[in-house]
């Protein structure tokens, strides 16, 4: 993690940035390894431009700090002491601060009371993290393979007279069971229920013939997120309307059918995996916060508990 603080060191410099004050979140996480919850009492990394970094923290949450194995020095304060002060004591009045993009409004509004120029430190994190290493590459192939498996899995939970919530509830733990270590979200939109972006789970009971729209996503243990949606058919026929749609979709003109429902050629899906902790100067520049497009199955769920099939239908990240 030295080599990460000291690169954000020099970009600070060059951009006449005194310091960075980082609070829980990815960036912390990144910078550090130490994945910190967010709690009323402040966390804080404070990364002078010149000099070493400090990580500003509870006295009750040291020994979580020192077993995350921060390579920092750790500044402690009481429950009666002041945090804010804590941290301008490590810097002059005059410095001109970035704070992490995440942080929350009322630390803004203290470090602004404390230091005559806050800015936000998200474009400089952004130039520092858009590099990867080998690892965070290796870490964001894992994150996405693991979605994947989830979603290969689909025909053991997505069938006609379930609920969204039963379904969701299985998707949920296949996503730990698969290799994640936390579940993020989980989205089963069947019917109608699929045109809300971001529905989640109802009690509404899948009907055979449904379009559903399956959108799920999870941390591992690296801190790197998987995010993929893929739109399955509850057996049965889909609707005009449905193929309709798909028929513009980027890729089904390589299918070598053109009925979702019933084929059994594969087509081009994608699924993205986005970072939490990333980067490297000498690695080559990813282009944006998901790793490229990968080509997978998306299968229709049948009414079979056991031998769910392989056809597919079109899909949407």
């Amino acid at each position: 993690m030295t080599s990460r603080w000291t690169r954000a060191q020099d970009l600070a410099r060059s951009r006449s940035v005194g310091a960075l004050l980082i609070t829980p979140g990815a960036d912390l996480r990144y910078l550090t390894g130490y994945h910190a919850k967010p709690l009323e009492r402040l966390t804080c990394l404070v990364v002078p431009a010149d000099g070493d970094p400090v990580l500003v923290a509870p006295a009750l949450e040291r020994a979580a700090a020192e077993a995350s194995g921060v390579e920092v020095e750790i500044a402690t304060f009481g429950e009666t002491d002041d945090p804010y002060a804590r941290v301008g004591s490590l810097l002059p009045a005059d410095a001109v601060v970035a704070v992490d993009n995440q942080m929350w409004a009322e630390r803004v509004l203290a470090f602004q009371r404390r230091f005559a120029d806050v800015r936000l430190a998200g474009p400089l994190l952004a130039e520092l993290r858009m590099r990867k290493d080998p690892h965070e590459v290796a870490a964001l192939r894992d994150a996405g393979a693991a979605i994947d498996r989830v979603h290969q899995r689909m025909g053991e939970w997505l069938r006609p007279g379930r609920t969204e919530r039963e379904v969701g509830a299985d998707i949920g733990r296949a996503i730990l069971e698969e290799g994640h270590e936390q579940v993020d979200f989980v989205i089963v939109g069947s019917g109608p229920n699929g045109a809300s972006p971001h529905h989640e789970v109802s009690d509404r009971v899948i009907q055979e013939g449904d379009p559903v729209v399956v959108d799920i996503g999870g941390t591992n243990a690296a801190g790197y997120c998987s995010d993929c949606t893929r739109n399955y058919l509850a057996g049965g026929t889909a609707p005009r309307e449905y193929l309709d749609a798909y028929a513009v979709t980027p890729g089904s003109e390589t299918s070598s059918s053109t009925a979702p429902a019933t084929a059994s050629a594969p087509r081009r899906t994608r699924s993205r995996t986005s970072w939490r902790a990333t980067s490297s100067s000498s690695s080559p520049a990813w282009p944006s916060r998901s790793s490229p497009a990968c080509t997978s199955r998306v299968a229709t769920a049948r009414g079979s508990r056991t031998s769910p099939s392989a056809p597919t239908t079109a899909s949407r990240c």
